[in-house]
């Protein structure tokens, strides 16, 4: 399938040689890991918010969309445009690599599964 797309982009872009076309594959791989996991904790984190609502007799998120099912969306546009406020006794460089520092590892875990089954890893198992 992967090499379809290197042979399309061969013939549609001349230009874009085998090295450009690996590194494109491996970020569409990567992206393709990662999205379905934020996108499955944005879920989580709503139904968090739901059973927390319902235990404390309200009504949970329920603001953007039908039912609150955009409310994931909306809290993260409104993280995108907050103001970053720097603590002014901290060390600026440690503060802005601790996020990375808790997401890289976090993903990296990740790394070690397989996406494709074959007939033999299915023996294996």
């Amino acid at each position: 399938m992967w090499q379809s797309f290197v042979d399309l982009t061969h013939q549609l872009i001349p230009w874009f040689n085998g090295s450009l076309a690996d590194i494109l594959i491996i970020v569409i791989k990567g992206l393709a890991l990662i999205f379905p996991l934020i996108i499955m904790m944005a879920y989580m984190t709503y139904a968090e918010r739901k059973v927390i609502g319902f235990m404390q007799l309200r009504i949970g998120p329920n603001r953007v969309g039908p039912f609150g099912l955009l409310q994931p969306f909306a809290d993260v546009f409104k993280m995108l445009f907050k103001e970053v406020i720097f603590p002014s006794k901290s060390n600026i460089y440690l503060f802005l690599l601790a996020p990375i520092l808790a997401f890289v590892p976090a993903v990296a875990v990740w790394a070690v599964v397989r996406s494709v089954r074959t007939s033999t890893s299915l023996i294996s198992m």
